[in-house]
């Protein structure tokens, strides 16, 4: 845990556990002196360039979009398909039907019988397909996860499929990520910041939030993130429970797989500062607390933290006043933390 002379140390310019000097140079423009040791904090992020370089790693390969092929379920697009998938699931006519080229002028859907069916007999039958893919080797990471396709997170779901097919089919997935953070006795701020397991098929040592999960079917997004917070940080239910929903990022991202379209729900909980958080699940292999200034100074010059959580701590150091409209920049980033289809 870093303690409160670490905190001081970082803002003198000293250094954590080996790493190069964070020190973050106040701006220059600050008309009035600091009177709290928050508004301290408050002067110790510079510049904006940093923060929109993160979000802007979120949202790439969009030069590909033309090249995708609407995915479409009882008359609804619900995502978007690379052309190496559609020739997969070409394979499989009795489950998939395509028309056209690959691309905006063509279309993938389910076979007549199973469009026009339930969505259990179309999550069965295009499960099949998907479990014969994984055997393949075409889908891998598989979770044994469903996720629901939809065209927004209100909607009832088409069919359900597996998470690890999610970005195949460039279906809009959605997640929470949980800000965990302290406050002391003097209004300084840190955050709770976790190490994700080197074991992890998914960005192995990155940095994480204290706790973060898809957004599986069947389950509230206040209910995933008491069950995330009890899994990934042992933090009871009860305190996990006093997590605020306080909004949501959105970005889109074309991968070597396919479509990102996804969408965050971001939550704040503020832990007691006696409170140690602990691995449970074997995702993360240790929580550290860093002052906010740390972790500000982490995204806005290395790549160090999973790629989307740089947009929740964005959002949360805009939410809590450490990034002002006073900066040049702080109205286009706040418009790119939700560049996406936030829908």
């Amino acid at each position: 845990v870093m303690l409160h002379a670490a905190q001081r140390g970082l803002a003198l310019g000293g250094r954590h556990r080996g790493q190069a000097s964070s020190r973050i140079v106040p701006r220059a423009t600050l008309a009035t002196a600091p009177n709290s040791a928050k508004d301290m904090q408050k002067t110790l992020i510079p510049s904006l360039e940093g923060f929109l370089k993160r979000v802007d790693e979120n949202n790439t390969n969009l030069g590909e979009l033309p090249t995708l092929t609407p995915f479409v379920v009882a008359g609804k697009t619900v995502g978007q398909l690379k052309p190496k998938f559609v020739e997969h699931l070409a394979q499989y006519p009795d489950v998939f039907s395509i028309s056209g080229p690959t691309g905006p002028q063509g279309r993938v859907s389910l076979a007549a019988k199973l469009d026009g069916g339930s969505v259990e007999a179309r999550t069965e039958a295009v499960g099949k397909v998907l479990a014969a893919l994984k055997d393949k080797g075409v889908i891998t990471g598989w979770r044994d996860e469903l996720y629901p396709v939809t065209q927004s997170f209100y909607d009832q779901p088409v069919l359900l499929v597996e998470r690890a097919a999610a970005t195949h089919f460039g279906i809009k997935a959605y997640g929470i990520h949980v800000n965990g953070y302290v406050v002391d006795g003097e209004g300084r701020y840190s955050l709770w910041v976790a190490r994700r397991s080197k074991t992890k098929p998914n960005w192995p040592g990155k940095l994480d939030h204290i706790a973060a999960g898809g957004q599986p079917h069947g389950l509230s997004p206040r209910d995933n993130v008491v069950k995330e917070c009890e899994e990934e940080a042992s933090i009871p239910p009860d305190l996990a429970a006093t997590a605020q929903p306080v909004g949501a990022i959105s970005y889109m991202t074309v991968s070597a797989t396919g479509l990102k379209p996804d969408v965050i729900f971001c939550y704040d909980i503020r832990l007691p500062a006696d409170f140690v958080p602990k691995p449970l699940d074997g995702e993360v292999e240790e929580f550290q607390l860093w002052p906010v200034e740390k972790v500000a100074h982490t995204v806005a010059h290395t790549t160090e933290f999973k790629t989307n959580c740089n947009l929740v701590i964005t959002d949360f150091l805009i939410r809590h006043g450490f990034i002002t409209p006073e900066q040049p920049g702080y109205l286009t980033l706040l418009a790119r933390l939700r560049a996406g289809d936030c829908s």
